[in-house]
């Protein structure tokens, strides 16, 4: 069976509509022609910003992990540093303000680990994952008023051990803590 180019499996948008515009959403509705030549009337687009996520590492190795209230599930959530690029930011200066602001820690070295797209069905934004290593606490948070976090430092064992038992619930944070210890740290360094 050949197979076919992306151009034609795309869609055709015939018009578009925006439903809600709000800082953090915008929604749209699609009108749309498939290459079947059936049109869908409704289809909808979520708009947010890029997304980033950052495993730091302290100098003495430890990772820095978060607590915080997640409304839409009504829990407490371990999270690794994560937020949202603000408009003119490239993701890595997202991140590494990101970070100052809700931990307080800077410097060391980052490389990019992964680039995902959250839900590429219904969302148009892109979530980047960086490491950070050798960061030190160098000032103090500066959180958002919607922000209430705890900071705690970890060894990578805990980390993994807190990873397998299923202590992470965020899967745009769970993908790169997976590719964290698969390919970044040796694992005699986790069990």
């Amino acid at each position: 069976m050949k197979q076919r180019t992306d151009e034609e499996m795309a869609w055709t948008i015939l018009s578009s509509e925006v439903v809600i515009e709000r800082p953090w959403l915008t929604a749209r509705r699609d009108r749309v022609l498939l290459p079947t030549g059936k049109i869908h009337p409704e289809y909808y687009v979520l708009h947010y910003p890029d997304w980033v996520n950052i495993i730091a590492e302290t100098t003495d190795g430890r990772l820095i992990l978060e607590r915080q209230y997640r409304h839409a599930l009504g829990i407490v959530s371990t999270e690794i540093c994560a937020g949202i690029a603000e408009e003119g930011e490239t993701p890595l200066e997202a991140a590494k303000r990101e970070l100052q602001e809700e931990t307080g820690y800077t410097g060391g070295e980052w490389q990019l680990l992964m680039k995902m797209a959250p839900n590429p069905s219904s969302n148009d934004n892109y979530s980047y994952s960086f490491l950070a290593r050798g960061v030190v606490k160098s000032s103090e948070r500066h959180l958002d008023e919607t922000e209430d976090i705890d900071v705690s430092l970890h060894t990578k064992r805990e980390v993994y051990r807190m990873l397998c038992d299923g202590k992470f619930l965020q899967a745009l944070m769970i993908a790169p803590l997976w590719k964290y210890f698969a390919t970044v740290v040796p694992p005699g360094e986790i069990r």
